[in-house]
Parts: structure tokens; C-alpha cells; sequence
């Protein structure tokens, strides 16, 4: 029994809450540095070569679960461990502390005041008349009184001693919905081009909504740099024909049955042009970091052998489209919508370029548990601040003398500023 003892008192012990809380926050840095939720294989392929830190490769990484920190078994065991501590924090000390404090302390004996905060002992010819006089004042400042014969306890503030419980409630519900969210919740990342759409499924397989990309614009300044991304969006419901047209931008989600997509990303999808006499061909583009930043093209043979193959280059969706040779020697820049060039002796027109949004869908079922908490935990400290007053008074009629003590857990000053007006109805005639 000694043994469990230990272990509770351990658990719940300021020191252990301080380390696994150090231990969340380190956790989290390494989630928010390490990219979450990509695919094992693109993991292999970044970290095999280059392991993060110089010290942990593809295959450590995944099995350590830092492909997925926040949804882990070890970091939702720091989670469950902390919570399991804080409740019994609250258990063994906030409990018993909040319960001392509602509890009426009665003082009978003018000795009893020496202990506290404010002792005074003030000469009068009436005591218990005093007494009355000062209790109806104290009634009349929003003190709560308790009153026996001879004497009096008065106290403000108590419902400040309900705070640091709150707040431990607060903070155990913050982990259980985080725990819930990184459990139940989804995120997908999809680029869509305009007309095309894709269905959310839940864990279940089951459609919770189908989810079209109407049209994608991109706002940009007089220089021609983006400022902006627009995407309209037609969310259908299971069963419906039609849905509600909606729009995300930048800094601007959007919220619909749970569901929040950010306007998270753009790239350029295809090409449509037309190769001599050919009709108009919709070509996808791929992205070529290494050609720089933002760079997408195709490579497209100019012959129907599949020789002289030439790249299509573009960084935007207005263009201009740059074809290189196989030597990378630029030999022409062509326009959306421009006329036809020939090329290695091939006319060639691009028609447009069709751009994609990089949508971010997110669905945590876990939202209004956390603001719930994050509601729960400021009450808490908002009523932690609170200070609580109480005050003793004992008449001695015998030898016409009132004992007035006070004490406060916060805010001793504010007390004492008060104990002259008190002392004043006291000693008037």
C-alpha cells in the first residue's frame, strides 16, 4: 500500500508535470520540423541520403513514428500520462484545498487572531451593538456573513478558490480532445483543376461530401506576383445533385459541416496546344525543382519517330512558354493564345495553361471539445485571480473591547486599506 502511495504522490508531483510538459513541447518542435503525414516511401527517399540531424535515416524515423508525431502511441501516452496526472493532482490537493476553503472557520477566542494576517483590538462602549452596526455594513459590501452569538466570520472572494480546479478540468479536456482529434480527425491534400472533383471519404469508406472545383483564380499584382488564390468550390452532400458554391482563399477557409478546407497551395496541371495539323491535345505538366523554384514542363518529341525532343517550360498560367532543345539551347517562347511558331520545323500553339488549386480539407471532430476547454481553462484563471478576504469579529461587552482579525490569500493590501473604515464604525459613538 506504501508502494501505491508512492507512485500517486510521484505521479502528481509538480516535477513530473514540468518534465512530460517539456517532453509535449519538444514532441511538437520535431512534428512541426519533420513534414507529417507523407507517404513511407518519400521519407526513405529524403532521409536515406540525407538523415535529419546527421543522425536519424528514413527507416529510424518511420520507426519511430515521426512520420506521424501527434497520432503516435508515445506521444499520446505523454498526452494520457499528463492527464492522468493532473487528475490526480486535483484528487490529493486542489480538492482538499478548495474543500478547506468553503469550509466556515469560526474563531472564538480574541488569542486565535494573533495567527492571522490583521489582529486589532478596538475599544468600545457597546460591543454587540458594534457587532450588528458591522455586520449590516459588511452584508451591505457583498461580504457573505455567519453569525453567532458574540462573534462573526465574513468572507469575500471564495468562488476564487474554485479557479485552480477549473483550470486543472480545463486542461485534462484540452488533452482528451487533442487525443480524440489526432485519433478521429482526417486532413487530405488534393490539387484539383477546374471541373474536376473528388470524394472525402471517412475511416468507414463511407462519401461524407463530394467536393468540385468550379474555377481557380489567381489574383497578381501590376508586376504579375500572386497576391491572392480563389477557389470556387460546389460542395455536394451524399445524395444531392447540387450543392452550395462556396469560395477559400488565402487566409480565408472554409467551414461546412465540420469540415475546413484552406486554400493551402497552386501549381500548373496541363498544357492544351495543337502540334501541326493535330487537334488540340491537353498535356500534363510535372514540376521540375531542378530547374528552379516553381518550374513546370513536358517534354514532347517533335517527330512522329519520337525524335528531337524538345521541353516545354512555364511558371505561370499566363505564360510565356519557354522550348528548349535537348542541349537546353532556348529556341522559342511561345504565349497562351499566341500564334502558331514552328519549332525544329513543327508549328506549335499553346492554347492555354490550366492551373490546379492545392486544396488542405481538415475534419476534427475534436474542435468544440478543445475550445471548450480552452473556455473552461480562462474562466478558471480568470476566477484564480480573484483573491479571498475574510474577516473575524468578537465582541467582549465585559471589558468593552471589539477583536477584529482579517486575512486574505491574495490582495492583503486591499484588506488592510479596509480595516480603517471598519475600525471607524466600530469606535463611533
Amino acid at each position: 500500500m506504501s508502494i501505491l502511495r508512492r507512485i500517486i504522490a510521484w505521479t502528481s508531483s509538480l516535477k513530473v508535470a514540468i518534465i512530460l510538459l517539456l517532453l509535449i513541447a519538444l514532441a511538437s518542435a520535431i512534428g512541426t520540423a519533420i513534414p507529417q503525414g507523407n507517404s513511407i516511401e518519400s521519407y526513405l527517399e529524403i532521409y536515406g541520403t540525407h538523415p535529419w540531424l546527421g543522425l536519424i535515416d528514413g527507416n529510424t524515423l518511420i520507426k519511430l513514428q515521426l512520420d506521424h508525431v501527434y497520432s503516435s502511441n508515445w506521444f499520446l501516452g505523454l498526452l494520457g500520462w499528463l492527464g492522468i496526472s493532473l487528475v490526480i493532482c486535483s484528487w490529493r490537493r486542489q480538492w482538499p484545498i478548495l474543500e478547506a476553503a468553503l469550509r466556515w472557520v469560526d474563531y472564538n477566542e480574541p488569542k486565535q487572531f494573533s495567527k492571522l494576517s490583521i489582529a486589532k483590538t478596538i475599544p468600545t462602549t457597546k460591543p454587540l451593538k458594534k457587532l450588528e452596526q458591522l455586520s449590516a455594513h459588511l452584508a451591505q459590501q457583498g461580504w457573505t456573513i455567519k453569525s453567532t452569538p458574540g462573534r462573526l466570520a465574513a468572507r469575500k472572494g471564495a468562488i476564487g478558490r474554485v479557479g485552480p480546479p477549473i483550470i486543472h478540468f480545463g486542461l485534462v479536456l484540452l488533452l482528451l480532445g487533442s487525443a480524440f482529434g489526432a485519433l478521429k480527425g482526417q486532413q487530405v491534400e488534393k490539387f484539383l483543376a477546374p471541373g474536376r472533383s473528388f470524394e472525402l471519404l471517412n475511416q468507414n469508406g463511407v462519401n461524407q461530401i463530394t467536393m468540385r472545383l468550379n474555377e481557380f483564380a489567381i489574383d497578381r499584382d501590376p508586376a504579375g506576383r500572386p497576391e491572392q488564390f480563389r477557389s470556387t468550390l460546389e460542395l455536394i452532400e451524399p445524395g444531392q445533385k447540387k450543392g452550395e458554391i462556396k469560395e477559400a482563399s488565402v487566409n480565408h477557409p472554409l467551414r461546412f459541416n465540420g469540415i475546413t478546407v484552406y486554400q493551402a497551395d497552386w501549381s500548373l496541371t496541363a498544357l492544351t496546344l495543337q502540334l501541326g495539323e493535330s487537334p488540340k491535345l491537353q498535356v500534363p505538366l510535372k514540376s521540375f525543382p531542378e530547374l528552379g523554384e516553381q518550374i513546370w514542363g513536358i517534354v514532347i518529341p517533335t517527330k512522329p519517330n519520337g525524335a528531337d525532343p524538345v521541353l516545354f517550360t512555364v511558371a505561370n498560367e499566363e505564360g510565356p512558354i519557354q522550348v528548349f532543345d535537348e542541349n537546353g539551347q532556348l529556341l522559342s517562347s511561345l504565349r497562351p493564345g499566341g500564334a502558331a511558331k514552328e519549332i525544329k520545323g513543327l508549328p506549335i500553339r499553346i492554347f492555354d495553361v490550366l492551373p490546379a488549386s492545392g486544396l488542405l480539407l481538415k475534419r476534427d471532430p475534436a474542435v468544440p471539445i478543445v475550445y471548450a476547454s480552452f473556455a473552461i481553462t480562462l474562466i478558471g484563471g480568470a476566477l484564480s485571480v480573484l483573491s479571498t478576504q475574510q474577516l473575524w469579529a468578537i465582541a467582549d461587552p465585559e471589558n468593552e473591547f471589539m477583536h477584529l482579525g482579517g486575512l486574505s490569500n491574495r490582495n492583503l493590501a486591499g484588506l488592510a486599506n479596509e480595516i480603517p473604515s471598519l475600525v471607524k464604525i466600530i469606535s463611533s459613538n
